[in-house]
């Protein structure tokens, strides 16, 4: 991928659509991007295997039979290390650039402690990427020409779905490491189901998800040790007929995590989400979630 004032070989994002959508399901994938551009990568200090430590690797083609059931499909091409569109837009690291940032952008976050900001610092909790200060008109480019778009796109998806159907319903698609950090052997649950302790979604749709994940044979959590990022906090709305549920998949249920390399678990993986995308839907379907008031 190019920068940003480059003409783009590879689109920044795509949009998988069904040829009608027929349920009010939108998925998202903004961490497989697996495009990295070549001024990233020299301006890295890593070698390329550790700097992919940090991407949902194939977690846009798990999710992708949602498409052909009826719902739309947003992915990121670029690399969540060059920019983590799961962030507010302005999550920035100071002490990561030369040159002043602006007054509005948020300096302080969690997330911007933990070396984890719009522009990340860090990948694999603790390997820092550059070896070299950035300038700040370089981060502020890539969110103008990439984070905004994205979310711009994604709003877009959400908002239309809510129009047709009366409510949307937004999965973001993410993977985890299969171990918790410095705990060999200590393994995480299969899929860990976020919904920001009850505020993005409807509990409804929660125990709905769970269950069928349950059903289908895996262990499930609900917002430990992940409870939704930036999108499933700022787009979940239930009030307003807008659900947002973050899903995390465990990553040696389907890959090696080693050489990045799909296993044989990868396929009957896809398979049992597209049952809990079918299930999802019918459930949905089947008036699982009230309307919101027209007042609203």
């Amino acid at each position: 991928m190019p920068t940003p004032n480059d003409p783009p070989a590879t689109p920044a994002f795509e949009i998988l659509s069904p040829d009608q959508q027929c349920v009010p399901l939108v998925f998202n994938s903004p961490h497989s991007g697996r495009v990295y551009p070549e001024s990233f990568l020299a301006a890295s200090r890593l070698d390329p295997w550790t700097i992919r430590c940090s991407e949902d690797t194939y977690v846009d083609e798990l999710f992708a039979s949602a498409v052909g059931q009826g719902a739309p499909l947003l992915r990121a091409n670029f690399p969540r290390a060059w920019l983590d569109v799961n962030r507010e837009p302005y999550e920035l690291d100071p002490k990561m650039f030369s040159g002043r940032l602006p007054d509005f952008a948020n300096v302080r976050s969690v997330r911007v402690a933990g070396g984890l900001g719009t522009i990340a610092r860090i990948v694999s909790e603790s390997e820092e990427i550059y070896d070299r200060p950035l300038d700040v008109a370089e981060a502020l480019e890539r969110i103008e020409a990439y984070y905004k778009p994205y979310h711009q796109a994604l709003h877009d998806l959400v908002a239309r779905t809510r129009s047709a159907f009366g409510l949307a319903v937004l999965v973001d698609c993410h993977s985890m490491p299969s171990a918790t950090r410095g705990g060999a052997g200590r393994l995480r649950p299969d899929i860990v189901i976020g919904d920001r302790y009850g505020t993005s979604c409807a509990v409804e749709l929660t125990d709905m998800a769970a269950q069928i994940l349950t059903q289908l044979g895996y262990s499930v959590s609900r917002n430990k040790p992940y409870a939704g990022g930036h999108i499933t906090e700022h787009y979940g709305r239930p009030c307003q007929g807008v659900h947002a549920l973050q899903i995390e998949v465990k990553r040696c249920l389907y890959m090696d995590e080693r050489s990045l390399e799909p296993t044989a678990g990868f396929e009957p993986l896809r398979k049992d989400l597209s049952i809990f995308v079918q299930g999802l839907a019918g459930a949905i379907g089947s008036g699982l979630l009230s309307l919101p008031d027209a007042a609203e």
